[in-house]
């Protein structure tokens, strides 16, 4: 199975380039520093755009005489300020993608010609490379590794992130083995190594540590289902001969300490074996060992009814935490899932045939019935039909697509028979890429959890000096009875197992990403999760982000009172372009049922506009303040063109002729719910700023409507520099289209993504929202503070156990079994607790 996506077909992921053209901009770094002055290495570049005077839809370019740039100053009475400062750079951006390459072209289109640069000049920067997180480091060498095998096995009896880092300390022990890694929340073990040869051996070391492996490269690799007496057949067993042996003992306490003491010994003989692999594999302090030592322990005192309820509480526990860890992964098994194992393809013929999902090729046509789901990203090809797209957008309402547009994999067809032609490799639909996204946010742990794992490291050591010294230091220095002490230095080495606390974090979080990705919220991570919970300051693109990114003409205003004929011609100077201004003009000609020519003569005027000749007449289309000197407006018509671009929209005067005709006017819409989520956004105490290139009077008109701050004429590095100025005194989110916006994206503490879940949106974004609802960004936040609020909980909960029963431990009130129990119940209660996120809604919600 191919260690990015998922797929069991035998395949090739390409490189695709990026090509970076004189006006682009290349990020390198998520700030722009001087040279030398920082481990990372930032480069200079150089940008060039076009005046958008008149073009709202490109909103990285400055309107003429744009406004100079200024810091974001969220107000001090709205800012919370974080619990826990965490560094921009444990935001670092995916593995996949260690430089980012945006291109910045000018727009063309007919109306701007006028071109004016910025470019930041200098001498090459001198260049410090910056040490990478293990993880990151151990992913990249998985992924882009050419000179080794990767190899990858489904892993069974994973209950908590701590049995994957046994599995992985065990296999990366055994020699020819590269690296290693354990995807806890997909349930796979991904291996570089120098030989196939080496697959037999892995799995014998994996079933060793009591992780069986499931081969992926069969289409017969899932595991076959147990039945309940199988799963609990241990368990059940050790009851039964506790049973017994109490009945026994009963009779005789001599035959009943013997039956309890066998009880003991047969429970043990896995677990030691267990113990022992571990050990050797690196993990010394694994609870199977603590486990061992106490039983051991408790059997030299004479306490063997004790030391069998031990390890019945012990199987108990961890049959419980395996429940509830798949529970916390029944979202990432629902989305895979989602894809079904056969298609019917249509062939050239007009002969259909069923075949396997993973045969599928790339323009292949597929005929989908309602009820089926989509087994790649496809496009319409017939007919216009509607999609349940809820498994991954979380937008409950069935979707239409027209014949072209794209449908994700895993959409499901509600109303009719549909053909659809396949557009995505095997292994790269929307669904591959959100699985190789959970697995990719496992290696960007978050803060807290990283200080857990390292707490962790000398946490158990530390106990167990612990107990030593409780065990030695009574008898030796006081003259206390051996056995007592022995007896209290047992129990605190079951309660220094740090299951419970290692797992508080991750099983939140999971949970966390799991909650969001059914609302539609695409998280890289614990840190973007973490990271989001502290966020004081959203910055917001304009065009695509706020608004629809569709201009819609909104006004024609003919001065000689002949509106059609106005715009008939304007539609015939438009015609053929790809514009969205041009299209909108010409959608509009053809809504009120004028035929539309294409114009002859049809040229570009630098500086000017664009003309052309319609019906022997001479059209020019152009800028107010790009007009011929010729031409001027009278006072009224000045006025007209002035109020217009007051209610921020964009428009050109017509000139037919040498003579002003009229004005047409367009507006990039806001989106439906953009009130909603600012509005939302204060309530909870975040200061919102919108970041554009366009005009001011048209941001302004735009801010006025939603009550947001603005920041107008800005090119891509003037909002680096505005992100730069507000991360100084606050945590800032930038939201934008994942493209023109990702040097911003990069500075910020987080970028967010609106899209599709496309490659860019994915890889350039700490987060995405696939669905394109602005509305859900406050809900996210929302989760994210859920989430830490449920981490605090989880700590609480684990370490409080654990002191209680600390102190109750020494002071002779809890001996081996409710010591146990403190271990197991806490690691259980941590955990479903985390899963009450997989619930989360806010308020008003159903």
């Amino acid at each position: 199975m191919c260690a990015q996506c998922n797929n069991k077909k035998p395949h090739i992921h390409t490189a695709k380039p990026t090509a970076v053209s004189a006006g682009s901009v290349q990020v390198e770094s998520g700030a722009i520093q001087d040279c030398c002055s920082s481990s990372v290495a930032a480069s200079c570049c150089d940008s060039s755009s076009s005046d958008s005077n008149s073009e709202p839809g490109a909103d990285e370019e400055p309107a003429a005489g744009r406004s100079s740039v200024r810091a974001i100053h969220a107000s001090a009475d709205n800012l919370v300020k974080p619990a826990l400062s965490i560094s921009s750079a444990s935001l670092a951006a995916p593995s996949t993608m260690p430089e980012l390459s945006v291109s910045h072209s000018p727009v063309n289109h007919e109306h701007h010609h006028e071109q004016e640069s910025n470019s930041c000049s200098g001498s090459s920067c001198c260049s410090v490379t910056t040490s990478a997180e293990e993880e990151q480091a151990l992913e990249a060498e998985l992924i882009q590794s050419t000179h080794s095998n990767t190899l990858s096995w489904k892993v069974q009896n994973m209950d908590c992130p701590s049995c994957a880092s046994k599995l992985e300390k065990a296999i990366s022990g055994i020699d020819g083995i590269e690296t290693t890694k354990v995807m806890f929340a997909t349930q796979k073990l991904v291996v570089s190594c120098q030989s196939d040869g080496l697959a037999g051996t892995i799995e014998a070391k994996a079933k060793e540590t009591g992780f069986p492996l499931i081969s992926t490269r069969s289409k017969d690799s899932e595991a076959e289902s147990k039945s309940f007496l199988q799963q609990n057949l241990p368990i059940i067993a050790i009851a039964v001969m506790m049973l017994i042996s109490f009945i026994i003992n009963k009779s005789s306490e001599t035959y009943g300490l013997i039956a309890f003491t066998l009880t003991t010994l047969l429970g043990l003989v896995p677990i030691v074996k267990k113990a022992i692999v571990l050990g050797k594999g690196g993990s010394p302090f694994s609870i199977e060992t603590l486990m061992s030592v106490a039983a051991i322990g408790a059997l030299y005192l004479g306490e063997t009814a004790e030391a069998a309820m031990v390890l019945l509480l012990f199987l108990v526990g961890e049959q419980l935490e395996g429940y509830a860890s798949a529970r916390a992964r029944s979202g990432v098994k629902a989305l895979m899932d989602l894809v079904p194992e056969k298609a019917t393809v249509v062939r050239t013929d007009g002969t259909k045939e069923k075949v396997a999902a993973e045969d599928l090729k790339k323009s292949d046509v597929i005929e989908v019935a309602p009820g089926g789901r989509l087994p790649a990203d496809a496009e319409v090809v017939d007919i216009t039909a509607s999609f349940d797209e809820s498994a991954l957008t979380g937008e409950s309402v069935p979707v239409e697509r027209q014949p072209g547009e794209q449908v994700m994999a895993g959409s499901l067809v509600t109303d009719k028979v549909v053909r659809l032609k396949i557009t995505s490799e095997q292994g790269d639909n929307a669904i591959d890429r959100i699985l190789h996204l959970i697995e990719d946010a496992e290696s960007r742990k978050a803060p807290l959890e990283r200080f857990i794992d390292r707490f962790s490291r000398w946490y158990t050591p530390a106990m167990i000096v612990l107990a030593a010294l409780v065990i030695v230091i009574p008898p030796l220095l006081f003259a206390q009875p051996w056995n007592e002490w022995l007896y209290k230095g047992l129990t605190l080495l079951l309660i220094a197992c740090p299951c419970a606390l290692v797992i508080s974090i991750p099983a939140a979080i999971t949970s966390g990403l799991a909650a969001a990705a059914r609302r539609g919220a695409l998280i890289k991570g614990g840190a973007a999760l973490e990271q989001l919970g502290h966020i004081e300051t959203v910055a917001f693109d304009k065009t695509g982000t706020l608004t629809q990114g569709k201009p819609v003409m909104t006004d024609i205003v003919s001065w000689d009172g002949d509106e059609d004929r106005l715009l008939r011609q304007s539609a015939a100077v438009e015609a053929g372009s790809l514009h969205p201004l041009a299209q909108a003009v010409v959608n509009a000609a053809k809504q009120r049922g004028l035929m539309v020519v294409e114009a002859s003569e049809r040229e570009a005027l630098p500086g000017r506009g664009i003309q052309g000749n319609v019906d022997g007449d001479t059209l020019l289309l152009a800028a107010a303040d790009r007009l011929p000197e010729s031409v001027t407006l009278n006072s009224t018509q000045q006025v007209e063109a002035e109020q217009l671009e007051g209610e921020g929209k964009t428009l050109v005067v017509a000139v037919r002729n040498g003579t002003p005709v009229g004005l047409i006017a367009w507006r990039d819409n806001l989106r439906d719910d953009t009130h909603t989520a600012i509005k939302d956004l204060k309530a909870m105490g975040i200061h919102t700023v919108m970041l554009t290139g366009d005009n001011p009077r048209a941001a302004a008109a735009i801010a006025a409507e939603i009550d947001i701050d603005y920041r107008a004429g800005l090119l891509p590095a003037d909002k680096v520099n505005e992100v730069q100025l507000a991360n100084q005194s606050a945590k800032v989110a930038m939201v934008g289209d994942g493209i023109n916006d990702a040097p911003a994206m990069k500075t910020a503490s987080i970028g967010i993504a609106m899209g599709g879940g496309t490659d860019v949106a994915l890889e350039t974004a700490d987060a995405a929202l696939t669905h394109n609802r602005v509305s859900e960004l406050p809900v996210m936040i929302a989760l994210s503070r859920a989430t830490l609020a449920n981490i605090h909980q989880n700590i609480v909960i684990a370490l409080g156990l654990k002191g209680v029963f600390l102190v109750t431990t020494l002071l002779g009130m809890t001996g081996l079994w409710v010591a146990v129990l403190a271990d197991s119940g806490a690691t259980a209660l941590v955990t479903l607790n985390a899963l009450r996120l997989l619930r989360f809604k806010v308020k008003g919600e159903l």
